[in-house]
């Protein structure tokens, strides 16, 4: 059975020349290879850990899963796809509403994990009806509605937890990423989160010498960066595991973000197919279903869920070279930096104003990619059956309405504002006349064939996942 683990010498091992790609069952010479994983793991590093931090879940087991399901995913896809599988950002939202602060982490992973069979069962569902059903389900216009819930709805979670304990910090951070993302050249560009994280730790160090401890909301004071941990963590050692709860309110709020995850992966796709000129949609189902399957895994043991990352799209369309034997190199590696306690320590004592200044400007990428969505799918606000149903859901879910059923069951926030939005979508369109279905997304240009298939460039800056 060839499941993509074998590659075939490019030439004599060296770079290709312009115009010329590395395809992904070829591969350059191992000292080549083990170079590209690296850059490959450089790309994923940032976002793959600062958000279980943000979530309140274990940094060290997420990038060691990372790995880990960077190898069923290229296995599962059989190697026909070349992608890293990193930490989602699409959760985030939830984790602030089902375990705020890192209160129940055990109730959060039990939704993610839900999240995740039903993200594995939507990949089988379009490996067995084709990749035409995703857009059937959820059209654009739907898909960057909820992205933008999952977004916009976490603003307050800055303003409350973050960025009061260290304002200047947080403030000089977001500068020094907003600045960083723009006008660094390249690579460079794609990893500002990772040099922003680096820059807040400079800039909180300095602070803690020039001015002392920072001044806390309750009127006391503590250092901003306390590196003790890091000094009593082992060098080697297992992450910390735990066991899923499941309440079928914290799953409710899980849920929307498997919409969030479908488009995402079929955008990857689309992007890697455009990239390597391969006809790839055979392989979308498979990639949605790797992808669910290594989130409801992860989350089993305790750990975060997973998605295709767009940096490493990113790195492969700059190098032309799309070899699935550099991210096998990039999944070892994670999963070696994932068993150094030392590593997980460093993390954890990252400053909250550091946070506060990189979330300020994550989430509110994660809410504009929702409006991406509808620009590069020509999405017609124009159309009252498209614009009523998504300005509902926007503000029932931004506002954090609620709505009891009985006494036991509430839905609220993202999850009853995804509800808003898909059906009144699809009830709109299905009895207001002229509307006999959805509109079909255009077949040529920006966003042919997938929600957000053109957003992976080569000159992209670093976009959360």
């Amino acid at each position: 059975m060839n499941l993509g683990s074998r590659w075939k010498l490019y030439g004599d091992g060296s770079a290709p020349p312009p115009g010329e790609v590395v395809r992904p069952e070829e591969r350059l010479s191992w000292g080549r290879t083990v170079g590209l994983g690296a850059q490959h793991v450089v790309a994923m590093f940032g976002a793959t850990f600062v958000f279980p931090v943000i979530m309140g879940l274990d940094p060290n087991l997420a990038i060691m899963l990372s790995g880990l399901a960077t190898i069923l995913f290229l296995l599962i896809v059989k190697g026909k796809v070349p992608s890293y599988l990193g930490t989602s950002a699409s959760f985030v939202g939830a984790a602030a509403v089902i375990s705020p602060g890192g209160a129940n982490p055990a109730v959060l992973t039990g939704a993610v994990c839900v999240a995740g069979i039903v993200l594995a069962l939507s990949g089988a569902v379009v490996h067995l009806l084709g990749p035409r059903v995703v857009l059937a389900a959820f059209p654009p216009a739907v898909t960057g509605a909820v992205v933008m819930l999952i977004g916009f709805n976490l603003a307050p979670v800055v303003a409350q937890n973050y960025w009061p304990l260290d304002q200047w910090t947080a403030l000089l951070t977001m500068v020094f990423v907003i600045a960083a993302t723009v006008l660094l050249p390249g690579f460079l560009g794609r990893i500002a989160i990772l040099l922003g994280l680096v820059f807040g730790f400079a800039v909180s160090w300095v602070s803690d010498r020039a001015f002392g401890p920072a001044a806390l909301p309750d009127g006391g004071s503590a250092p901003r960066v306390d590196l003790s941990g890091v000094q009593e963590a082992a060098w080697f050692g297992l992450p910390s595991f735990h066991t899923p709860e499941f309440e079928v309110s914290a799953i409710l709020v899980a849920l929307p973000a498997v919409i969030a995850l479908i488009a995402e992966n079929a955008g990857h796709v689309k992007a890697v197919q455009e990239m390597t000129g391969d006809d790839l949609d055979p392989y979308m189902g498979r990639a949605i279903f790797a992808d669910g399957l290594a989130t409801s895994l992860g989350a089993a043991v305790g750990g975060s869920p997973t998605t295709t990352y767009a940096e490493n799209i990113g790195v492969m369309a700059a190098t032309r070279v799309y070899s699935t034997a550099a991210y096998y190199v990039a999944a070892a590696a994670a999963v070696l930096v994932g068993l150094c306690p030392k590593f997980g320590a460093l993390v954890a004592a990252t400053p909250n104003g550091v946070l506060g200044g990189v979330t300020v400007v994550l989430y509110g990428m994660i809410g504009l990619l929702g409006a991406k969505i509808w620009a590069e799918n020509r999405v017609d606000f124009g159309d009252p059956a498209v614009l009523v149903p998504i300005a509902a859901g926007l503000i029932a879910g931004i506002g954090g309405l609620r709505l009891a059923i009985g006494d036991a069951f509430v839905i609220e926030g993202i999850a009853l504002g995804t509800v808003v939005t898909l059906a009144g979508y699809h009830v709109l369109h299905r009895f207001s006349p002229g509307h006999p279905r959805p509109p079909e997304p255009p077949q040529d240009g920006p966003g042919a064939g997938g929600p957000v298939a053109a957003r992976d460039t080569d000159d992209e800056g670093a976009e959360p996942r």
